[in-house]
């Protein structure tokens, strides 16, 4: 049986984020807080979980971006 790995959440932003700046919607000096036009109703929960990993809403995208892992 294969084991499940299971993400977690902020690999899913982190990913779309990514595909952002690739399609050139955003650019990687963009500040987080333009990811809140793209998320509408979630993105207080996206807001808080940026905020508890410590990110600030001027933080640039690349900062994001260049997470390698994401630990509670």
């Amino acid at each position: 049986m294969s084991q499940q790995v299971i993400q977690h959440p902020m690999v899913k932003l982190q990913r779309q984020v990514q595909s952002l700046v690739e399609s050139k919607v955003l650019k990687p000096n963009d500040s987080i807080w333009k990811i809140a036009l793209l998320h509408g109703d979630e993105w207080p929960f996206w807001k808080q979980e940026l905020q508890d990993f410590g990110f600030s809403m001027q933080d640039p995208v690349s900062e994001l971006i260049a997470v390698e892992e994401w630990e509670d």
